[in-house]
């Protein structure tokens, strides 16, 4: 990755998390020195600290940055496969459904999966790695407060109250979706900015493992209790446990603001979640006890001032979580913005490498987060539909059978590196093609044959060319 037309530069990135601490090793890999900046404590002291704790669905576009990095063999140490969605039933019924397509070639001789990472060992694991660096130093209980985005000068309050107030040739603000960097940019001439909030939220309980260790539900899936309006969510965890998320609107009979006691919490889960009820014990405990969080989500232009300072990650473009890409994206922004300096011819290049960034990342940003909140109201609602299942083994016979002529929505965000925003208009289009082929008399029983797979591919392949 290193790149001999390039100067040594000094580098400041504000923010610890996965993104930063990424891109962090991979600006210390072409020979710059960098320091990272970031308000919280040391994650790898004591417990972590990261604000979300929902466990990371690692995908294509963050293997391949991973990759770049030269760190991707010891994240697979700490990632778990996942290769089908498991739905629960009211009633306990079991359906499942995978996630990559049969026979595709997957990671690390896996078959075509996700895989589910603690974003705590991972967050530590890039910071450990980067830090091996002789010119990387991370600098943490450094809260910033002020930015000159022309001069390069940061200001920080340090734990014990002092301020230290360094100069860097670049500054990456890759701070999360509350970024200090962004909030400093807002107050520049035409400086676009949106933010907004779901209207659900999220509560987080813990299923331990049995009593010899092992995973008390399948460890290889996803498992959705989707239930309209909300849904619970579990992804495993490598030390046997599944982290299990309850995601359901703040108001309403169904509303976590009517959830605040023991008795309420147990009244809805035997109402909703019968199941889960043996495996989580404490639930009702944990329940209490945990925080209920919310869901943020932000939009912003440009995505950099000038040439010296660059918005990544959450920073740039904060999203729910419903489609396993917020992480996945940040990751495939260090991927172009690396692979843009690779084209440099100097420190002069900056201002075309970043006016570039921001108009190839922009759309991404926008398109998967308009993504993510479609593929909520499918997982909490429609994964239980039969008229769902059915066009899912539709595309996946599609996919298999005509190679080449269909790839599922699903497997262009998740297992491609389909700009998102082409993944958007060709999932559209796809939407309006299933819809007129699911209306068809008949269809139910008579899916499989190949007049109706030859039907829906020439509608496809004729939208293609319109």
């Amino acid at each position: 990755m290193n790149s001999n037309n390039q100067h040594s530069e000094s580098m400041a990135v504000v923010g610890a998390g996965l993104v930063g601490s990424l891109w962090a090793l991979m600006l210390a890999e072409r020979g710059h020195r960098v320091d990272v900046y970031e308000r919280r404590p040391d994650p790898r002291q004591g417990a972590y600290k990261g604000g979300r704790s929902i466990n990371l669905a690692l995908s294509n576009r963050g293997w391949r940055a991973l990759e770049k990095a030269g760190i991707a063999d010891e994240v697979r140490k700490i990632a778990l496969p996942i290769t089908h969605r498991t739905m629960h039933a009211v009633d306990g019924t079991l359906t499942r459904q995978p996630y990559g397509l049969p026979d595709a070639p997957g990671m690390f001789g896996d078959p075509q999966c996700i895989y589910s990472v603690s974003r705590g060992l991972l967050n530590k694991l890039l910071v450990e790695q980067s830090e091996r660096h002789a010119h990387v130093a991370y600098h943490f209980d450094h809260r910033c407060t002020d930015v000159d985005l022309d001069g390069g000068k940061l200001t920080f309050e340090r734990g014990d109250g002092t301020l230290l107030e360094p100069i860097h040739d670049r500054i990456f603000g890759t701070d999360g979706a509350f970024s200090a960097v962004r909030d400093r940019m807002m107050r520049t001439d035409r400086f676009d900015f949106s933010q907004r909030y779901l209207t659900h939220g999220y509560k987080e309980i813990e299923m331990r493992p049995d009593d010899n260790g092992d995973f008390k539900m399948e460890s290889d899936a996803l498992h959705i209790w989707p239930r309209g309006e909300f849904m619970l969510m579990g992804l495993p965890n490598p030390d046997g446990t599944f982290t299990c998320t309850v995601f359901a609107p703040y108001d309403g009979p169904n509303g976590l603001n009517n959830l605040a006691t023991k008795a309420a919490a147990e009244a809805y889960f035997r109402a909703h979640f019968p199941d889960v009820i043996p495996l989580i014990p404490d639930f009702a405990e944990q329940w209490v006890a945990n925080p209920t969080s919310s869901l943020v989500m932000t939009t912003c232009y440009p995505w950099h001032h000038g040439d010296r300072t660059c918005l990544m990650g959450d920073a740039a473009h904060a999203i729910v979580p419903f489609y396993g890409q917020g992480m996945n994206s940040g990751m495939e922004d260090c991927s172009v913005l690396s692979e843009l300096m690779d084209s440099m011819d100097g420190p002069g290049d900056w201002d075309r490498v970043l006016t570039e960034y921001t108009r190839l990342r922009k759309p991404s940003g926008d398109a998967i987060l308009e993504l993510a909140l479609r593929n909520y109201i499918e997982m909490r609602d429609k994964t239980g539909d039969p008229a769902f299942l059915l066009r899912k083994k539709i595309e996946a016979k599609l996919a298999t059978a005509y190679p080449g002529r269909w790839l599922p929505l699903y497997s262009q965000v998740t297992f491609s590196h389909t700009p998102y925003e082409e993944a958007l208009a060709a999932g559209q289009r796809q939407d309006r093609i299933m819809e007129r082929a699911l209306a068809e008399p008949g269809i139910v029983d008579n899916w499989d044959r190949p007049e109706v797979f030859e039907s829906i591919l020439s509608a496809w392949e004729d939208s293609s060319v319109s």
